[in-house]
């Protein structure tokens, strides 16, 4: 029987399995959506694969750990407070609640709490896209407090998306006004053009705005409105069917972009 042990982490939203020495230190890691197993030294290839073994489905590639690319590289070089890809959905509610709760009680509803509802659920519908070749960052602070709620880049290019929570709500969407229920209208498509304008300034690229609604009882569009798509939550995942304006090569490559803090302070 081997010494060593297999260890499940999930890295970048994959899973990997690492194989590790009695000492700690990793020796190989099985990539499952690749099916691959790197390992690291030659020498440990059989070692390693009797450790495996138990949770290998299928054929795998065996052998060293490909180079990295000039994307992953850049990655490799970031600064931890400079990588934005750890960011969670609502990051920014997240931290201004832990910060400042509120009463316990309340007569209505925490607009706050209700936005970052909003963010998490159109967050975890984008992020379901990461196997398909898509990547998505969340809570892109920008300079002046305003921040770009979720920026998904992919194959089909690349996306701003904008989080309304519109529970039980109609929605009306006459451009550039957007009301919900019995409210005000409110400009609110200039903003989510902005954010697309400021993301392809500051990445050099083209990229498209998305109002994404949550949970609308029902929604209504006068005319398309001009360079925005509306979608409700549920529909994003179709954003997977887009293709054939990014190759993976550029995909990465931009991800790396957009993810380095730096690239937002310059707007």
């Amino acid at each position: 029987m081997t010494a060593m042990r297999v260890v499940p982490a999930w890295r970048h939203g994959r899973e990997r399995l690492y194989v590790c020495l009695p000492d700690g230190r990793n020796i190989a890691w099985y990539d499952r959506e690749a099916a691959r197993v790197n390992v690291l030294g030659e020498d440990r290839r059989d070692e390693v694969l009797e450790a495996l073994g138990p949770f290998l489905t299928g054929p795998v590639t065996v052998g060293p750990p490909p180079v990295p690319t000039p994307a992953e590289l850049a990655r490799l070089s970031l600064h931890p407070d400079d990588d934005l890809a750890p960011n969670r959905p609502g990051e920014a509610h997240l931290i201004a609640l832990d910060r400042d709760p509120g009463p316990a009680r309340r007569f209505r509803p925490d607009p706050r709490r209700r936005a970052l509802a909003a963010e998490e659920t159109v967050g975890e519908a984008l992020d379901g896209l990461d196997g398909a070749g898509w990547h998505t960052l969340h809570s892109l602070p920008l300079p002046g407090g305003d921040r770009i709620h979720h920026l998904l880049i992919g194959p089909g290019g690349l996306f701003t998306v904008y989080a309304l929570y519109a529970r039980r709500q109609r929605v009306r969407v006459a451009d550039p006004e957007v009301t919900l229920g019995r409210r005000a209208a409110q400009p609110l498509l200039r903003r989510v053009r902005a954010d697309a304008d400021r993301a392809s300034y500051a990445l050099t690229a083209e990229v498209r705005a998305v109002l994404a609604l949550v949970g609308p009882a029902e929604v209504s569009v006068t005319v398309a409105p001009r360079g925005v798509r509306v979608l409700r939550d549920e529909e994003l995942a179709g954003l997977a069917r887009l293709g054939g304006v990014l190759k993976p090569a550029d995909v990465e490559a931009l991800h790396a972009l957009a993810r380095d803090r730096r690239t937002w302070a310059r707007l």
